[in-house]
This record gives structure tokens, sequence and C-alpha cells, in this order.
């Protein structure tokens, strides 16, 4: 399963959001996500790429009405089979549940869903509980979850091991767990000491592949957030399509 990541300028109700820049914005993110389904991506996670973000769960109520606006026009542009994600800043995990969930979308990514990590801005310390209890209040069991265990985004803060990690993260009802390192090697022991401690539990990369290693990488993977080696001017530039279909026709060739 191959995810694209639409990465969004700074949405209103954010510091460095460009005044009147919204529409072309959303523009922007349905011209990225059309690219990728084109190309024969699987689906593509919407996410907010701000400059500052609060560790926490707060968010702007404009953010969150910018970006159900954008999944939706996303959804719409976008084949049935094609899944839509959400992420709100570094770990708005229910703001991103009532995005996916009103808007259409399959799923979200929490940086973090157990434990807790250093970041930029602060800690990064999530509320499993209040995590659960809201998917229960807005019926959204069929959004998916999937959270950040070892990756660029999140380390456990004091250390622990990595299968620990996933198995505290599938207890909490997460339906997918991420990890990554630029290490190829790393990245495949990474992979192996969750399939280990928890064998049912998927495991996408966060980043870190290309057309040279995917196939490797996802012979072993369930899944990949990809974004730059899909881009046409690097992190934030256009996916290009024929990029997205080499890219796709590497990973066909590691599956059986």
């Amino acid at each position: 399963m191959v995810l694209g990541v639409v990465h969004l300028a700074p949405l209103p109700g954010t510091p460095f959001h460009r005044p009147g820049s919204f529409p072309q914005l959303l523009d922007d993110a349905v011209e990225y996500a059309a690219a990728l389904a084109a190309g024969g991506a699987d689906g593509c996670l919407v996410q907010s790429a701000d400059r500052v973000y609060s560790p926490g769960e707060q968010t702007d109520p404009a953010r969150v009405a910018a970006m159900g606006l954008i999944v939706r026009a996303v959804v719409a542009a976008v084949p049935s089979h094609f899944l839509v994600g959400a992420q709100l800043m570094r770990n708005a995990v229910r703001a991103s549940l009532a995005v996916a969930k009103v808007a259409g979308g399959s799923f979200v990514r929490a940086t973090a869903m157990v434990g807790a990590t250093m970041s930029t801005h602060g800690l990064v310390q999530p509320d499993p509980l209040a995590v659960a209890e809201y998917r229960q209040k807005i019926d959204a069991w069929d959004v998916g979850v999937v959270a950040d265990i070892d990756s660029m985004h999140f380390q456990w803060l004091g250390g622990a091991p990595l299968g620990d990690v996933a198995r505290a993260a599938q207890l909490v009802a997460v339906d997918a767990v991420c990890l990554g390192h630029r290490d190829e090697a790393v990245t495949l022991d990474k992979i192996e000491q969750v399939r280990r401690a928890a064998p049912d539990l998927p495991v996408l990369l966060a980043g870190h592949t290309n057309h040279g290693n995917a196939a490797r990488l996802l012979a072993r993977a369930d899944g990949a957030f990809v974004s730059t080696c899909l881009n046409c001017d690097g992190w934030a530039g256009k996916a290009d399509v024929e990029r997205v279909r080499a890219y796709m026709d590497v990973v066909r060739s590691s599956c059986p």
C-alpha cells in the first residue's frame, strides 16, 4: 500500500497563513492527490505542514474547517478505492478523526498514541483514552488510526524496546504502526522486531523510501508513506505522474 503525502501550506487560523491563498491551496492539494491516483498509488495522507505547531491537541477552528474542506475536495476528486487520510499538526488526533469522519476520509495518522516524544516545539504527550472515547462518540471506528512508533517524528522518550512500543500501540486500538530510518538495514531490523512482537499488526514505512530501495523495503513492510521521490521539485514540489507510476512498478515487482 503506497500512500503519497500531500503537504499543505499553512492553513487559515495559523500564524504563517498567507491571506487569500486558501482557494489555491485547496486546488493544489486536489491536483497532487489526482496525480497520485493517476500514477497508481493506493491513497494519500493530507497533512498540515505549518512552520510552528502546538505539541498537543489544541488547534484553531479555522484550521479544522479548512482541512475538512480540503479532504472532502480530495475525496470527491479521486476514485472510490483511493484511500484519503488526514493529519492535523503534530498530534491533533481527535480533530483529525473528526475531519476524516465527516469529510469521507479513510484514516488518520498520529505522531504519538502511546508514550511520549520530544519535538522541536515541545513534549508531545498522547492521550489514548481521550482518542478512544472520541472515536466512540462520533462513531469513527471505521476510520483507521496509523501511529508512529519509531521514526523521524517519534522516539519513545527514555527509550523502550520497539516490540513493547508496538504492543502498547496495539492495545489502544491503533490499526497500523509506522516506522523508518535512513539506514535501510536498520529499517528492516525494526520491521522484524515489530513482526515478532505483534505479528498481526500492519507496519507502514514512515518515509526514507525511494525508487532504488522500495522493492526491498516493501517486500517486508505492508506499505509506506511516500513524498519527496514522487515530486518534481523535492519535498514541496508537485507530484509527477510518471515518477509515481515508476515507483508503483518497482513496488509491484516486490510482490510475489
